[in-house]
């Protein structure tokens, strides 16, 4: 045998049980040929070549994979996960006055328009009294109008009194036309009768209930936008992540790039995201600069304020990463086996470039998208061998 390589006694003792595994498989389909004239024939082997019949139990020992392109990885980025503000709403009360009644729960889900909180409120009474009133003012205003018209057809007015009742009646749509609006800012409704003083705080958008921090008998003020809202409704299958990037990883980072996350509460679980915004400036105490990517979290494990770690793969010019595990040694040379058509295996010699956590780089003699032997090619080069002797 030509095959000459410096190995350890495991590797050696590795390497005569495959070439042993690699006879009896050989042997078996020769016996299988024999006694069965239909069975599929020994694989023919021509240079660098091996090819095999349809449903060979040789191809059963083998595992291919597509080679891909290298990737650089900016690991261990340490972020925090917060709410999607593209997808949340933080509810304030646009009223002050003493919360009565909740109507909604955490981890509730949420439609547009559903009442979260009903709360009693003398700035919303004012505001129904007001609305009333205008309308009140307004149908007094045009019956005096039309009466005015009416006396001054049977010449039992002056023009000037007209004239009066026209202007009164312009004022009270002025008015009438204010103090709907401010009703409409707080929810209400212009045609409504009722002065209660109730008004209902409701979802301005639909989603989960994420957060709720307000009770029952709570005094709240139109004027706490700056303190925590009364309720958080967002979609919590998809989060922001906020990365710290060093100075020296950002210049490898563009937007849509993949990123892989991990929590320490969760040490068996990944989850994947993508690059969105890059910051423009340098914090000067961290000295880091702000990445904002999309996290995916459709079983909704993740949760905001979570600190995490990311890693972050961007493609380099050249090289193709494959597993080491693919690449064995031939005097003094590496080698691999890729696959050129279903069945058909070629030996290849190929150039390496750096090697860590168990993938190394192919620099040259592999293109990306070529699918590769990552299991059995010491089987195939004992094939070869055993041929060529």
């Amino acid at each position: 045998m030509i095959f000459v390589m410096r190995l350890t006694r495991p590797c050696t003792l590795a390497i005569l049980c495959l070439s042993a595994c690699a006879a009896f498989v050989a042997g078996c389909a020769r016996q299988q040929t024999r006694g069965n004239p239909e069975a599929a024939p020994g694989p023919r082997i021509a240079g660098d070549k091996i090819v095999f019949g349809t449903n060979a139990p040789q191809l059963g020992y083998l595992v291919i994979e597509t080679a891909q392109d290298q990737m650089v990885v900016a690991s261990s980025l340490s972020g925090r996960l917060a709410w999607d503000d593209d997808v949340t709403a933080r509810v304030f009360p646009p009223v002050s006055g003493r919360v009565i009644e909740i109507l909604a729960n955490p981890s509730q889900p949420i439609v547009a328009g559903e009442v979260l909180a009903k709360i009693r409120s003398p700035d919303f009474g004012q505001a129904q009294a007001d609305a009333r009133k205008a309308a009140a003012d307004f149908t007094l205003a045009g019956r005096a109008l039309t009466r005015a018209r009416d006396l001054l057809a049977h010449r039992a007015v002056a023009q000037k009194d007209v004239e009066s009742a026209e202007a009164d009646y312009g004022r009270a749509v002025s008015e009438k036309e204010r103090a709907w609006a401010t009703l409409s800012l707080y929810g209400g409704d212009g045609e409504a009768t009722d002065v209660n003083g109730i008004f209902l705080l409701k979802a301005p958008v639909a989603g989960v209930l994420v957060e709720k921090s307000v009770n029952p008998g709570q005094e709240v003020r139109s004027e706490q936008v700056g303190d925590k809202p009364l309720f958080v409704i967002s979609d919590p299958a998809r989060l922001w992540l906020f990365l710290d990037v060093t100075e020296a990883d950002v210049g490898s980072l563009t937007p849509g790039q993949d990123v892989l996350i991990r929590a320490r509460g969760l040490p068996d679980a990944t989850f994947h995201g993508h690059v969105e915004i890059i910051g423009e400036g340098l914090d000067p105490a961290t000295r880091t600069i702000k990445a904002r990517c999309i996290v995916d979290n459709p079983d909704k494990r993740l949760r905001a304020e979570m600190y995490v770690s990311a890693d972050i793969a961007a493609p380099t010019a050249a090289g193709v990463d494959i597993p080491t595990k693919a690449v064995f040694l031939k005097d003094g040379r590496h080698f691999i086996f890729i696959e050129t058509a279903p069945g058909q295996l070629e030996r290849r010699a190929v150039t390496l470039g750096q090697e860590s956590n168990g993938r190394s780089v192919v620099v040259e003699g592999l293109s990306a998208g070529q699918r590769v032997v990552t299991e059995g090619s010491l089987l195939l080069e004992a094939m070869l061998e055993g041929d060529h002797s």
